[in-house]
């Protein structure tokens, strides 16, 4: 807190540099101009850091950005913005790649969630989701993850959830290429006990989970029911039904601080894409269409043929149009055509 001696006013470093005045004498323009001077001298300090130890401080062609190290509660002088695939301060760390394909009896929804899961000794483990858009065309998904996992499962359409990836030790930096099929997929207690089963309350019906791995050894790597995801893995011999509480109405608002327009679920790595862009009242026209058809990032030629037609007809329209403009002006500067008929 500031404290001042002898009557003398104790001034915030925010308003330093606004409009009201706090001395008398006119001194705040006096004390805004060394103010100001302090802090562009102060940036040119950092910037010139930066410029010269780019190389050296951020890593995997990291921007370095100068810290005020009067705002900053650390002794950092710098942070890293890293490109896409690195994390960590400076960008030294290369992200966990996740190389997903799905087998053609696999139903795929526009979008997945991936549920990432940190087991923690001793305590709930941590759960993380993010979600994809899938492309129609593409069978395939790339998922660049940072944090720390021991398990992840995604989910499709109508709750449907298949178990990706298994760990017990948490490998950083690792490339994991995985093929979804029917078989990965976490069947719910309805397809595995009868009704009289499923009925029970949850303390007499969890004691006997271990049940269902051990009745279908081969095909059922987990199940769930409206409170845990269990896993069926082995143990002396044995096999066993592993389950932690797994919240299936997890509401999406980044901690109530969500920006999400027109209903959209917020995500904390994804504070760009609001969803304030929408396509209900588009009808039929070529951006609601062929939206998710054009891939970004990729060369014409290898689009799909529905672009490829749909831009070649727009530029015959378009010629088509010009051409018959031009025609039309050609046609009526003839002063004979003008005088016959009305207009």
């Amino acid at each position: 807190m500031c404290q001042c001696v002898n009557s003398f006013k104790c001034i915030s470093r925010y308003r330093l540099m606004d409009t009201l005045s706090d001395c008398p004498n006119e001194d705040d323009k006096n004390l805004k101009h060394i103010t100001a001077v302090g802090l562009i001298e102060l940036l040119k300090k950092h910037i010139k850091f930066c410029q010269i130890n780019n190389n050296l401080t951020c890593q995997h062609g990291g921007q370095c950005i100068p810290v005020d190290e009067y705002m900053s509660s650390s002794n950092k002088k710098f942070s890293c913005i890293c490109p896409k695939g690195y994390s960590g301060d400076r960008c030294e760390i290369v992200d966990n790649k996740i190389i997903l394909s799905f087998e053609n009896d696999i139903v795929l929804s526009q979008s997945i969630f991936i549920h990432f899961i940190e087991a923690i000794n001793g305590s709930v483990p941590m759960r993380m989701t993010t979600f994809r858009t899938i492309f129609p065309v593409k069978n395939s998904l790339t998922i660049l993850w940072s944090r720390s996992f021991h398990l992840v499962f995604i989910e499709l359409y109508n709750k449907n959830y298949c178990l990706v990836v298994i760990q017990k030790i948490y490998e950083q930096s690792t490339t994991i290429i995985k093929k979804i099929k029917s078989s990965d997929r976490c069947q719910h207690i309805n397809e595995l006990f009868n009704e009289i089963f499923v009925k029970l309350h949850l303390t007499r019906r969890i004691k006997y989970y271990h049940l269902s791995c051990q009745q279908n050894l081969s095909n059922l790597p987990c199940f769930y029911d409206d409170v845990h995801i269990c896993l069926c893995y082995d143990h002396r011999k044995q096999r066993l039904a592993n389950c932690f509480e797994f919240n299936y109405n997890m509401k999406s608002d980044c901690l109530g601080q969500s920006v999400c327009e027109n209903v959209g679920q917020c995500f904390q790595d994804t504070e760009v894409l609001r969803c304030q862009f929408s396509s209900n009242r588009f009808g039929l026209s070529l951006d609601a269409i062929l939206g998710y058809h054009i891939q970004p990032n990729i060369s014409l030629l290898n689009q799909l043929n529905i672009v490829k037609i749909s831009l070649a007809l727009t530029v015959i329209f378009l010629v088509a149009g010009f051409i018959n403009g031009v025609l039309s002006s050609i046609t009526f500067n003839n002063k004979q055509i003008c005088e016959v008929g009305c207009g």
